[in-house]
């Protein structure tokens, strides 16, 4: 029997997604497209029936540009917004900015993936003499976190994206959920990916094959215990979602022109 429902939602389109590009901690804009899925899976959310009475997001302006187009369209503009650098990407390290089918090129599809997929492999770490590290740890946002910013991350595997989420999850999100409260965390790729990791059971091995389409929201229906009482759903039109799916996996490999 159903007692909570969550829906997961990675982020619309950002303006680096489509230059495929690692954006990780960079603060992007949604792009043009991805202000078209945020509208579209509002729209979707509202013809579903769906009423929330809380959303989390990450602090990067991507997830929440997300979740507020997504309550513009539901009607709901006035629910309630927590923010969070635990909900935040994973920081790619080094890896920021580069684009990843050149990676692919230069370094092999086989790795690439693991970089973005796998549980426990951490990229090189990024250094003071990164064109993004500046803008990074000298943002405001991060000084009002609730660690020093000499403790953020420098690199992350999916392990430790889950690592750093789960004391969010446990003492933030979980005691609104079983307050009864409909929830809405509109996050990224990865902190998504991470969180269905836990909530699901889904082995370190399995966890490389779970690909997430970007403004595309996902159901959980958990029972008292909060254990799935079957696997997420994509809610939407299934082939354009296993089409999306096919192009964000796609996202990690050498163009046709270049092999």
């Amino acid at each position: 029997m159903v007692k909570y429902r969550l829906v997961l939602l990675r982020h619309g389109e950002g303006a680096w997604n489509k230059e495929n590009r690692f954006c990780s901690w960079v603060d992007q804009k949604l792009s043009s497209n991805g202000i078209k899925e945020a509208q579209n899976c509002g729209k979707h959310l509202k013809a579903l029936g769906f009423e929330f009475d809380l959303v989390f997001t990450s602090v990067l302006s991507r997830s929440i540009q997300t979740a507020w187009l997504v309550l513009e369209e539901m009607g709901q503009e006035w629910v309630p917004i927590q923010s969070s650098w635990r909900l935040n990407e994973r920081h790619y390290g080094a890896l920021i900015g580069l684009n990843r089918a050149e990676m692919a090129l230069n370094h092999g599809e086989e790795q690439v993936k693991i970089w973005r997929r796998s549980y426990d492999v951490t990229p090189p770490p990024i250094t003071e003499s990164h064109p993004y590290y500046e803008e990074i740890y000298n943002d405001r946002r991060y000084k009002c976190s609730d660690v020093s910013q000499d403790n953020l991350p420098k690199a992350e595997s999916l392990k430790d994206v889950l690592d750093r989420l789960l004391p969010y999850w446990n003492e933030k999100i979980v005691p609104e959920l079983k307050s009864g409260k409909m929830i809405l965390i509109s996050a990224h790729g990865n902190s998504s990916r991470a969180l269905l990791k836990h909530v699901e059971g889904i082995s370190d091995e399995e966890i490389i094959n779970v690909t997430l389409p970007t403004g595309v929201p996902i159901l959980l229906e958990l029972d008292e215990n909060l254990h799935p009482l079957g696997p997420h759903q994509f809610l939407g039109d299934q082939e354009a979602i296993q089409a999306a799916i096919k192009k964000v996996e796609d996202q990690g490999k050498v163009k046709s022109a270049e092999k």
